[in-house]
């Protein structure tokens, strides 16, 4: 399978690479943390580090077992380093080692050690790793691949529409364009695979939730409502046989065992007026629309509006912003974006274009709250529109596909 270069988060770990501290990288099962410790060793190796100088253990690798006792692990290590030399450090989904972060924290100790981990849930960041590696650690969020990265895949780069439906029909996992290319219908099963492991290992098991079924429908209403205001309470209110003495309760941990797993992601509100948050009506995005296709159906196609701004969301954090939903008055604003340099306004919209059959002042409905907003901020609308790029008193119009594509 050919590797896909994941430059952004490749050029993190060189910026990083020999420093004192601890890259951690996170992320969902299957996103390429593999594959990125793999493509850096790669470039160690091109950089004269010997192959001696690297020590690379997948705790998913059943050749590994044993040193899932954290003990072991640390005295495995230590008789394989290189005395007088740095040594390479990768310890790929290392919350299978029971008391890691002990291991972790020793090891970090050695100035002759460079250590990068893995992980594919929110355990790896627990408090009490957290605490002990204070300032000591540097967290790298990882993502499937980008559409930018998915069209890197495919020699022939035209009719780039097409390939964006794919992309998000056929899945943004990496190894789902190797399936694609041979039968997509395999891709299915490759879905089917993740979900299953995710929700009853990642999410089960560590959270000790026994209640497959409802963890299921609040699973697949979630990624159902993409986009929309959701409570705990109108979760659990569509949950059928739900406690409802305790069902707030429930549906809350459950959501919160999502989050943990990466397999969905909340979006708080702020008042942009106001400058404060605000702490009820979040919205939730899916980790992958080729996910939520396989869970909800074709027919979940339909709501392109929704999965468009969670395209747009997802690749908001791949280039490293904290993003929120704006409220100004009684407008919304879908994101706003912001980081240490800037902030940026985004209204995402299927189309601008006029209805005519009602009359629906559409570009005006998505200009009102940016036309509200008096910083100097930038503001963006972008579409699915292939007319030419507008400007609106300072609020941009640009396509989608050519933002995705910068």
């Amino acid at each position: 399978m050919k590797k896909i270069e994941r430059e952004d988060y490749l050029s993190i770990l060189k910026n990083f690479k020999d420093q004192q501290i601890i890259k951690v990288i996170t992320g969902i099962r299957r996103c390429g943390k593999s594959t990125l410790l793999e493509l850096f060793q790669e470039y160690l190796l091109k950089e004269g580090v010997l192959e001696n100088q690297i020590i690379s253990i997948n705790f998913e690798n059943m050749d590994y077992e044993e040193l899932q006792d954290r003990k072991k692990l640390y005295d495995y290590i230590n008789s394989k380093l290189v005395k007088g030399k740095k040594t390479y450090i990768f310890l790929d989904e290392i919350q299978n080692v029971k008391e890691f972060e002990k291991t972790v924290d020793s090891l970090f100790i050695n100035k002759d050690i460079d250590l990068y981990i893995t992980g594919s849930n929110a355990y790896l960041l627990s408090s009490e790793l957290a605490t002990l590696l204070t300032g000591r650690y540097i967290e790298i969020k990882m993502l499937p691949l980008s559409f930018k990265e998915y069209l890197s895949a495919f020699d022939d780069k035209t009719d780039i529409s097409r390939k964006f439906r794919d992309y998000l029909q056929y899945s943004s996992f990496p190894q789902a364009i190797e399936l694609y290319k041979v039968n997509p219908e395999n891709i299915n099963l490759f879905l089917d695979g993740i979900y299953n492991t995710i929700l009853f290992k990642d999410v089960m098991q560590r959270k000790g939730i026994v209640d497959k079924n409802t963890l299921e429908r609040v699973t697949k209403y979630l990624y159902d409502n993409i986009g929309n205001r959701t409570s705990m309470k109108s979760i659990s209110d569509n949950i059928e046989g739900l406690e409802k003495n305790n069902s707030y309760n429930t549906v809350s941990a459950y959501v919160q065992a999502l989050i943990d797993s990466y397999f969905i992601y909340k979006v708080s509100r702020f008042d942009i007026k106001g400058k404060d948050f605000l702490k009820t009506q979040e919205k939730y995005y899916a980790i992958d629309i080729g996910l939520r296709y396989y869970m909800l159906g074709q027919s979940s196609g339909k709501d392109m509006g929704h999965i468009l701004e969670n395209v747009v969301y997802l690749e908001l954090l791949r280039r490293g912003y904290e993003v929120y939903i704006g409220k100004y008055d009684d407008l919304e604003v879908d994101f706003v974006a912001k980081n240490s340099k800037n902030t940026i306004y985004y209204q995402v919209a299927l189309t601008t274009r006029e209805d005519e059959s009602t009359n629906n002042k559409i570009l005006e409905r998505e200009l009102a709250p940016l036309k509200k907003i008096n910083d100097n901020y930038p503001k963006y609308i972008l579409t699915l529109d292939d007319d030419l790029d507008a400007d609106f008193d300072g609020i941009k119009k640009i396509n989608v596909l050519d933002w995705l594509l910068t």
